[in-house]
């Protein structure tokens, strides 16, 4: 019934882009003619991003505030130029876009209220890198945050990505278990010119558990191909950790960066199919475009587009240990109500496979597969993604619909899309009446309709016949939570009482597939999430989460826990040097 509903949504998606697309495609916000001068087509101009001096700045952390305040400005239709599916974005690339869209809301086309004060926020957090992106000193040194989160878990949590699932999601891969859990961190920047610093870490704690019992171990080992693990606990955690560290350099409009990073691949807020932050961030050299662009001759029809390429090295994995990975996503804005993106990773190297030169270079250009390969020049495993968004024409304010969907063994999800993996939604900024209260509903399944042979037995997506590891990263999954051959839904309504201030009430729904966990595994919870800023400088975030879990070879009889944690964060100011 889930992968009906997935499967009927996703043609829905599909349906209102493909078939109002031809109509559509000539028309601009909510209906009039786009210009034909150098404004048109997201309302970018061609060369003053060019013209203006460069100024480094670092990524807004993915868990940030910034995003669904940016992303709703996007859906009430005063945001054009912003790329969904490809995040995070430096200050500097929120700044454009708040200057852009203050300009169409100033100018009085801006009836909505909501979007005003959303506007007012934004200029305010980003008033530094508009003073720097209209020519002013770009020097600041700034300790971005202080936090302590106090998480505690009542009842058996799942914390297992690859296999049974993950009671904690899209958290940077931080450890938990049954218990009190803590992490205490900051995070900090320095900025000079096209150059920037920047540091997140922090110290993290989370109790003991048992190891898994024999039966468990011994499924696990025949699904991942594996030999048997030993009955290890799990030991308890008190580690320090750098999440997002890096340094970076803005030249000439892209942002060249090196050292511990997290990538959000996908238009949706809850998952990822290609990347994520529900693992922690990875080593890599990365080089993104923080300025859309366009090219010449008739490719300028393609609108603005945007790349992201990184090449880096995934951690904890043991079959085979020390692979490497690779990703290009490249996307475009044929209108401004429309964004199409395509991605690929990659996956080689790692023990028992050399770092050659024909094998980097296969990894990039051969037709060839993983498996089978001349050993010293495997091309490695490739993923494909495509992703779209697409504001619905006449209600263009009020819905926006997207979906993603990932390819284990073709080029493209577009070559064969009943093998693919998929994740779709829809998004509306306010409802009815309710101009502050918004909704977001997604489904997704990597349990694929035709993949072969059946039954898979969790060995498709996510897994390799030589990488039995794929797609983790010190054991949690880089992609979305609903991990292999699996399929969940999850829906979240929002009541904004502010751009920052808000309530949020949640609910998620996952099953995994009989064929790959003996007799299956069902998991249903429901959230309540409350984030309020005592002052300009203090926030508090306050959640709580019940969750019921059945998995047979796990534990005969359901399973309840309740989550619940509580965070201060306290936002220093910055300093120009």
């Amino acid at each position: 019934m889930l992968r009906n509903l997935t499967r009927r949504l996703l043609g829905a998606c599909l349906g209102l882009t493909l078939g109002i697309l031809p109509a559509s495609a000539q028309q601009s916000g909510d209906g009039s003619q786009p210009s034909t001068g150098k404004n048109a087509s997201a309302g970018l101009p061609d060369d003053s991003v060019a013209k203006t001096k460069p100024a480094g700045s670092p990524y807004v952390e993915l868990d940030s505030w910034i995003y669904p305040a940016i992303e709703r400005l996007a859906a009430l239709g005063y945001v054009h130029a912003e790329f969904l599916g490809m995040r995070p974005w430096t200050r500097v690339e929120c700044a454009r876009l708040i200057q852009r869209a203050g300009s169409e809301i100033d100018s009085g086309h801006a009836a909505s209220s909501e979007a005003a004060r959303l506007q007012d926020e934004l200029k305010k957090e980003f008033s530094a890198e508009m003073d720097a992106l209209a020519g002013g000193e770009n020097r600041v040194i700034r300790l971005e945050s202080l936090y302590a989160n106090l998480t505690g878990i009542d009842g058996t949590p799942l914390n297992d990505s690859y296999h049974f699932g993950q009671t904690i999601v899209n958290n940077y891969g931080r450890p938990y278990q049954e218990g009190f859990n803590s992490w205490d961190g900051f995070s900090g920047y320095a900025t000079a010119g096209r150059f920037t610093v920047y540091v997140r870490g922090e110290y993290q704690h989370a109790p003991s558990a048992p190891a898994y019992s024999l039966p468990v171990r011994e499924v696990i080992a025949a699904v991942d191909n594996n030999p048997l693990l030993s009955a290890t606990p799990v030991p308890t955690t008190n580690q320090f950790r750098l999440l997002d560290t890096y340094v970076s350099a803005n030249v000439a409009n892209w942002d060249l960066t090196f050292g511990k990073q997290s990538l959000w691949w996908g238009p949706g807020d809850d998952s990822a199919l290609l990347f994520s932050d529900n693992a922690a961030p990875i080593y890599m050299a990365r080089a993104s475009r923080i300025a859309p662009f366009r090219l010449p001759w008739i490719f300028r029809w393609l609108g603005p587009m945007k790349w992201d390429l990184f090449y880096g090295q995934l951690s904890g994995n043991q079959y085979p240990p020390r692979p490497m990975i690779h990703g290009e996503k490249i996307s475009f804005k044929p209108t401004d109500n429309l964004e199409l993106g395509f991605s690929r990773t990659t996956e080689f190297g790692g023990v028992g496979r050399a770092l050659t030169a024909g094998a980097i270079i296969n990894s990039y250009f051969s037709f060839s597969s993983s498996v089978g390969y001349n050993a010293s020049q495997n091309p490695g495993k490739r993923t494909g993604g495509f992703d779209f968004n697409y504001k619905v024409p006449y209600v263009r304010k009020w819905l926006m619909v997207y979906a993603e969907a990932l390819s284990a063994d073709d080029p493209s999800p577009l070559d064969a899309p009943r093998r693919a993996a998929v994740n779709s939604g829809i998004y509306m900024p306010r409802l009815p009446g309710v101009p502050k209260l918004d909704l977001r509903v997604e489904a997704g399944y990597t349990d694929t309709p035709a993949a072969d042979p059946r039954p898979i037995g969790g060995e498709f997506v996510y897994w390799e016949q030589f990488y039995h590891d794929l797609y983790t990263n010190d054991g949690n999954l880089i992609g979305t939570w609903i991990g292999r051959q699996g399929q969940g839904i999850q829906a979240q309504s929002t009541y904004w009482f502010s751009p920052r201030n808000s309530l949020q009430f949640g609910y998620r729904h996952a099953k995994v597939a009989s064929d790959f966990v003996p007799g299956g595994e069902t998991l249903n919870d429901g959230s309540v999430k409350f984030d309020w800023w005592i002052r300009h400088d203090v926030s508090v975030s306050a959640f709580v989460q019940y969750e019921k879990w059945l998995a047979p070879i796990l534990t005969p009889t359901a399973q309840t826990n309740w989550t619940s944690s509580v965070e201060v964060t306290f936002w220093p100011r910055s300093w120009n040097w």
